[in-house]
């Protein structure tokens, strides 16, 4: 089968043939993949960006991990799940014995393989997840809304790590998909307003008001330099979601006394604040990875009730065997989410 791959420790990515999956473990099932975005992680790993070095042990790895599809088989030991359900998957999907699963800590689970990066994953038809990661899609969830399900869970948990409530005033510094998906979520928590900061991301900006955010601010802009000056120190939770060292220390500027900033952006430089700020100010730093369980059965309850209000998110669709254009259009600005769709058909063997 045609999977996408990351094979050797150095920029660039393979577009190749490979084995379809083998036998299945007792609690593993194998996905028919129908949609599979590309994420900023992805695009890290095809330049193989400082942090990513975890993956040389485990090379070759087919890349992919925000996807939704088609049980095609379970493993002997599966309940509850069933050849042609629906399904979305959360790709670090807890191994349920270590003792952080036992303690309820599963997002901190000391054996997880997330899927894209530590095994194969999704940019492929088929793909094989452990069974505590499936959950089902609702009736009203289509494929690529299902395939939304991991970065809005991300946006959630980075939403929930930040505390926000209701009234609060939220800053979002980023407009591409997690930046997107923490804006909604920050007005689902309550906040009575939401801006929302690019740099030369006129497309994007336009999503995002495409998307209800009336706030949004492009810095390239000498009048949204200013709109984003007069906003500091007035700001009760700012969300850093560019990867940009620098919008750390923007993002600190921004806060009220006793503000919040959560980071959520993957750096590869190192960030630099006046700790004596920090601490006269009493402002905290808190950084965001991932999500929990209850994130993932509380966006796919919000997907089916809210998904069609969310699909703009989604600007782009291509075939599994265009994928590197997808790739390339991922990096533009005039994009937001690329999805993949990969062949549906054929031999599961």
């Amino acid at each position: 089968m045609l999977a996408l791959q990351k094979r050797t420790p150095a920029p660039g990515l393979d577009l190749v043939e490979v084995p379809a999956p083998g036998p299945l473990a007792p609690t593993e099932v194998l996905i028919r993949v129908q949609a599979v975005g590309i994420c900023g992680s992805d695009l890290h790993v095809e330049d193989f960006s400082a942090g990513y070095e975890f993956m040389v042990p485990l090379l070759p790895v087919t890349l992919g991990h925000e996807f939704a599809g088609v049980i095609a088989a379970v493993g002997a030991d599966v309940r509850d799940l069933y050849p042609g359900q629906r399904v979305t998957v959360w790709p670090s999907s807890p191994c349920g014995v270590c003792a952080a699963c036992a303690g309820g800590q599963e997002q901190n689970c000391t054996d997880k393989r997330t899927l894209g990066l530590m095994q194969n994953g999704a940019f492929a038809p088929l793909v094989v997840a452990r069974a505590e990661g499936l959950f089902p899609l609702p009736d009203g969830v289509d494929f690529e809304l299902g395939a939304l399900t991991e970065p809005l869970c991300v946006a959630a948990r980075a939403v929930a790590t930040g505390g926000v409530g209701f009234g609060d005033r939220v800053v979002v510094l980023g407009p591409g998909t997690i930046g997107q998906g923490i804006a909604a979520m920050a007005r689902l928590a309550g906040a009575a307003e939401v801006v929302i900061v690019g740099h030369d991301d006129a497309a994007r900006l336009t999503l995002c008001r495409a998307l209800g955010f009336d706030s949004v601010t492009d810095l390239v802009d000498p009048a949204g330099a200013a709109e984003l000056h007069a906003l500091a120190g007035s700001a009760d939770v700012v969300f850093e979601a560019t990867g940009r060292a620098s919008s750390i220390t923007d993002g600190l500027a921004l806060l009220r006394p006793e503000g919040v900033l959560v980071a959520t952006g993957i750096h590869h430089s190192d960030a630099t604040f006046n700790p004596t700020t920090l601490v006269r100010r009493k402002l905290t730093i808190r950084g965001s990875h991932g999500s929990r369980r209850a994130d993932w059965a509380s966006v796919v309850d919000l997907l089916a009730r809210h998904g069609e209000a969310l699909r703009p998110m989604i600007t782009h669709r291509l075939p599994l065997d265009r994928i590197t254009e997808g790739f390339a259009l991922a990096r533009e600005r005039s994009a937001s989410k690329v999805m993949i769709f990969p062949p549906t058909q054929g031999s599961l063997s």
